[in-house]
């Protein structure tokens, strides 16, 4: 391996040299400290768990039944029973791949783990998107309930300035709490428990209004309309998902109790309080879409009273929302930067408050250009959220029948069968072609905003590429210009030879050269990287594989763009050794990949500290 002359196919600065292979003997696992890439300060609880994502499922109860009814007309309450029970199918598909991989991210981390970094980039794309839509929907709304508490109040500008206010709050470093989430959840819920008590005591009083509208005939037919209120309905589940990207703060056995908590929520109240609507406002009122309908109900059934304790409550539930979604987006933009999916700058953290300011500031001009492309428009907003939040789940069903297929050998503690996860995700492809099909003004605003964010992703996948393509324009137009050319190309190699001298560790337990050839394939294909360094751990020199090093370099030569260094670490494989080398390499832990493991493996695949499967 001393020969240094690169194939004559490569230039001089594409290769990377010939790989080496040496032995690292000195490791001391004893009081290493396991750092986590998202090291929580504290694990939650059910019940904060389930407020912090429960607000955010929650507050979409309180616009979901007016877009529904403008569908399904009578039927909405039907449409969100059977939202409902989709829902319960989601519940097992959500527990098995969060048993199987308890790591936050959410769909982007079980597609990173089961597919390639391209497809699960690409998923992470939806949900920042989903995130956009979430933080402008919920307070726009905010500001319509406050409008109850204002009659003077410019929606608005009242809705730039909230969603500017949380910016701020998140630039200073002031974050969710899990404690005041909780508050708001509770009284949420004791709201909504006694506007249904309220108006259900009001119809049972006078039920003349609800048979008036159950017996209005429909235009479009029952099968028209269930299926677009079905369709529309499904904005009802929102934030079922915001769960799995908190998965590791949560104590062991929460994250299952998480997602029933938020089933039931919405199994009682949507279905319920689309009904009691009925009962309370004429049906064409409720097909209007009020943006602050529950004011309504509770005026109707209590008076003024209940109308304004309503709206004081849907402005801090959905104020929640707001908050959710920043530091949301905040947490996935930080992991999609460390993956190298996103630019590094936005890494940067302000001296004063140790913020991610241009993460935080990025977002806020994102979601003030998505208002000010639909004017505010409830209905606009809702299609485009739902179309990428219904993405979102139906890349997560695909993640765990993936999870299936190539990682059956991961321990888990529930299993989905198949037929939920077929069923949960048509039913999820079904409301995804419904919301297309109901204006085509959803996708158009969608479709913008979802191709720039892959335009940006996709220029960091290709920026190697990008920069040689930048390199070979320098040389044909500065030709002429032999100093200005000099200092260019550089620059440019510069920048790509630190891109590709960043190293990426693959452990192997034994010599398979499938398995090796398979590695090597997935580093070139998915990484910036041309140096792939293969560590072997082992107790007894007895025990490294035969012909190990005599794969590598076989494979070493087959491909010249990449560089393999053998190493064999004495030692006993587990999360100290990991962390020691991850210090003795300069490798983070994300960038440390192993094949997947068996029912015998000692350790838990959350308890080696970011460490990724990618055979």
């Amino acid at each position: 391996m001393a020969d240094s002359t690169p194939p004559a196919s490569l230039e001089d600065w594409e290769f990377p040299g010939w790989g080496t292979a040496r032995r690292l003997k000195d490791l001391d696992t004893k009081g290493v400290q396991v750092r986590h890439l998202d090291q929580p300060k504290h694990l939650l609880g059910q019940w904060r768990s389930t407020a912090i994502c429960g607000n955010d499922i929650t507050s979409s109860c309180l616009y979901v039944s007016a877009l529904c009814a403008a569908q399904a007309g009578a039927y909405a309450p039907i449409a969100l029973a059977l939202v409902a029970a989709v829902l319960y199918l989601f519940r097992k598909i959500y527990a098995e791949v969060g048993s199987a991989l308890p790591l936050n991210g959410g769909t982007y981390t079980v597609l990173l783990n089961t597919t390639n970094k391209k497809l699960a980039a690409a998923a992470a794309c939806l949900t920042l998107l989903s995130y956009v839509a979430t933080a402008v929907i919920s307070a726009g709304e905010a500001m319509h309930y406050a409008h109850n508490l204002w009659s003077g109040l410019h929606v608005f500008g009242a809705t730039i300035v909230l969603l500017g206010l949380f910016a701020l709050l998140n630039v200073i470093g002031i974050a969710e709490s899990a404690a005041v989430a909780l508050g708001i959840f509770t009284l949420h819920l004791l709201t909504l428990t006694v506007l249904c008590v309220t108006s259900g005591t009001a119809v049972l009083r006078d039920p003349s209004l609800l048979a008036a509208n159950w017996s209005a005939p429909t235009t479009q037919g029952l099968g028209r309309a269930l299926f677009f209120g079905f369709s529309a309905a499904m904005l009802g589940i929102s934030g079922f998902e915001s769960s799995a990207n908190f998965i590791e703060e949560q104590k062991p056995g929460v994250f299952p109790l998480t997602l029933r908590n938020m089933w039931i929520a919405v199994a009682v109240f949507n279905p319920l309080i689309s009904l009691l609507s009925l009962g309370l406002l004429p049906l064409a009122e409720i097909q209007s879409v009020p943006p602050d309908l529950l004011a309504r109900m509770g005026e109707h059934s209590l008076g003024p009273a209940l109308r304004t304790w309503v709206s004081v409550d849907a402005v801090l539930v959905l104020s929640g929302a707001v908050l959710t979604s920043y530091v949301g987006v905040t947490g996935l933009v930080r992991r999609m930067s460390l993956d190298q999916c996103l630019p590094q700058r936005l890494l940067a953290e302000n001296k004063w408050r140790g913020t991610n300011h241009w993460i935080i500031l990025g977002f806020f001009a994102v979601c003030c250009s998505i208002l000010a492309l639909t004017g505010g428009d409830v209905g606009t907003l809702a299609g485009v959220y739902t179309l990428s939040f219904l993405a979102v789940m139906a890349l997560y069903a695909v993640g765990n029948m993936l999870l299936k297929i190539s990682r059956g050998r991961l321990p888990r503690a529930v299993r989905a069968s198949w037929p939920t996860v077929i069923v949960a995700l048509g039913a999820v492809l079904v409301g995804l072609l419904g919301n297309v099909l109901l204006d085509p003004e959803y996708v158009r605003v969608f479709s913008i905003y979802f191709a720039g964010a892959v335009a940006i992703v996709g220029a960091m996948f290709l920026r190697v590429q990008i920069l040689k393509a930048l390199l070979a324009i320098s040389r044909a137009v500065v030709e002429k210009v032999k100093s200005l050319n000099e200092r260019v190309s550089t620059a440019v190699l510069g920048k790509i030879e630190d891109i590709n001298s960043r190293r990426v560790v693959y452990f192997t337990k034994d010599a398979d050269p499938a398995e090796l050839n398979r590695a090597a394939l997935y580093v070139l294909e998915n990484e910036p990287t041309n140096h792939l360094q293969v560590v072997h751990v082992y107790e007894d020199e007895e025990e490294i594989p035969a012909g190990l090093a005599r794969q590598l370099k076989a494979i070493d030569h087959l491909y010249p763009r990449l560089r393999i260094d053998f190493l064999a670490v004495k030692g006993t494989f587990g999360p100290e050794v990991i962390e020691l080398l991850s210090q003795r390499l300069g490798v983070p832990k994300n960038y440390m990949f192993i094949g997947t493991p068996g029912d015998r493996f000692p350790h838990r695949i959350e308890q080696l500290g970011g460490v990724r499967l990618i055979l």
